[in-house]
């Protein structure tokens, strides 16, 4: 018989969003969407809905990041939907979980939101300006396993609460993975997390932009004048 976890876990755990982008770089403001994924986890991390986008961005992707998501631009031309029609569909998806008051999961949610916004200015599609609720497991698990060493990639912190992740830097993959992780949080962290997904959220902000700050404050240390924005979670 399986084990019980030994704390109740929060109501937003029984049922979550997943999202995830991968994208031709790393600049928000400048890269395009690639591949998508918006999906539904049940509360074992079981999935219920999965959609799966593939783009053609309308520019070429670099080689270095096809190396990475493992799509290029031939492929992209020859089998994407065009980019403002994905653009469009992930918006509107995303929206969906959010009036059904569905927490959406997001591993490092700035990137993939900020990134998502600047599409839609780009192709004329009405933004997400205020993505809620969110839940950014890159921030809980900074917040309370502050000091444990090691990467904080998804790879990594996947790896250490016991989820499995095939095939990462694949849009499904890592966002049912990210979604995993979330609800492995809620389980070892239930005493001790908001009780309401709302306060969860809204705790985020604050725990996001102090561990920006201890950020900029090592790289000043350092020697490097970066600083870190703290906005979460979209800038």
């Amino acid at each position: 018989m399986d084990q019980l976890p030994l704390f109740d876990t929060p109501e937003w755990s029984r049922r979550v969003g997943v999202f995830d982008l991968e994208t031709t770089g790393v600049a928000v403001d400048r890269d395009r969407i690639v591949t998508a994924h918006v999906g539904v986890l049940d509360g074992t991390g079981a999935v219920l809905q999965a959609r799966n986008w593939l783009a053609d961005p309308g520019v070429e992707i670099p080689d270095g990041a096809a190396a990475v998501h493992g799509v290029t631009t031939a492929h992209a031309r020859a089998h994407g939907w065009p980019a403002a029609e994905v653009v469009a569909d992930v918006a509107a998806a995303l929206r969906d979980l959010f009036a059904a008051g569905i927490p959406v999961v997001a591993y490092n949610a700035p990137y993939d939101f900020s990134l998502l916004k600047h599409e839609c200015r780009r192709h004329g599609v009405a933004e997400i300006a205020r993505p809620e609720p969110v839940i950014d497991p890159l921030v809980l698990d900074k917040t309370f396993d502050r000091y444990r060493p090691g990467k904080r990639t998804l790879t990594a912190v996947a790896a250490h609460y016991a989820v499995r992740l095939e095939d990462a830097h694949e849009a499904a993959a890592d966002a049912v993975a990210a979604g995993r992780v979330a609800l492995a949080l809620a389980e070892r962290f239930a005493p001790v997390l908001p009780a309401t997904v709302a306060e969860l959220h809204t705790r985020q902000i604050g725990w996001a932009r102090d561990q920006a700050e201890s950020l900029t404050e090592y790289f000043t240390r350092i020697g490097r004048i970066d600083a870190v924005d703290g906005s979460w979670p979209i800038r």
